[in-house]
């Protein structure tokens, strides 16, 4: 997949990254990492300019955004999910779990998830459907969306425009960093789990004692 996304953009340059990453929000399976690492690479060996590819990013990433704000306002839970479970889901590698998964994260942190979680792996594009749900304000719903995605995308781009020709072997720290992301991100929901058992517990002992 590396070679045809690289294809691409060398052939379309900034209309490719926007394409690209507007897919990318919709179809997580592709690497917004490999698009965003190497359009930051070809800023050191061709015309293409950093600010350029950044905006060209943002703006498919806002676009994708949109279509799945769209589809939680338009369907409900049980929907979305069906809609996961289904050939569909199988399509773009979601399961219902990652709509929960990214409920919960807009639950516990409203609209300040839709900012942080565009900056982390596996939700960044999914905190879109609950804010849908949610029917959560569009203005600041794409104001917040645009910051956020912006922040992600020109950090990766600047690792390929600092990285040149070594483009390829920053990705294996970017794997490194999102695998210890996830790590974290499941360490504080289990931690969170426990801690919401033990005071359920504590709370109903001490009704029994009263």
């Amino acid at each position: 997949m590396e070679s045809t996304l690289t294809e691409i953009i060398n052939n379309y340059g900034y209309i490719g990254i926007f394409l690209l990453i507007f897919v990318e929000n919709i179809f997580p399976p592709i690497p917004s990492e490999v698009v965003l690492v190497f359009g930051g690479f070809l800023t050191t060996q061709s015309d293409m300019r950093v600010l350029p590819v950044i905006a060209a990013a943002t703006a498919g990433a806002a676009l994708g955004a949109a279509v799945l704000y769209l589809i939680g306002r338009l369907l409900d839970r049980e929907k979305i999910k069906r809609l996961f479970s289904g050939r569909f889901g199988k399509t773009l590698r979601l399961k219902p779990s990652d709509v929960t998964r990214a409920e919960g994260w807009f639950k516990k942190f409203q609209y300040k998830a839709v900012l942080i979680c565009r900056c982390i792996p596996i939700v960044r594009s999914l905190i879109s459907i609950p804010a849908g749900m949610a029917k959560m304000r569009p203005l600041p719903f794409f104001l917040l969306t645009v910051i956020g995605t912006a922040v992600w995308n020109t950090a990766l781009v600047l690792i390929g425009t600092l990285a040149g020709g070594a483009w390829q072997t920053s990705l294996k720290y970017f794997d490194l960093f999102s695998t210890a992301v996830i790590a974290l991100l499941a360490a504080a929901a289990v931690a969170a789990a426990v801690l919401f058992v033990k005071k359920r517990f504590i709370d109903s002992r001490d009704d029994k004692d009263a």
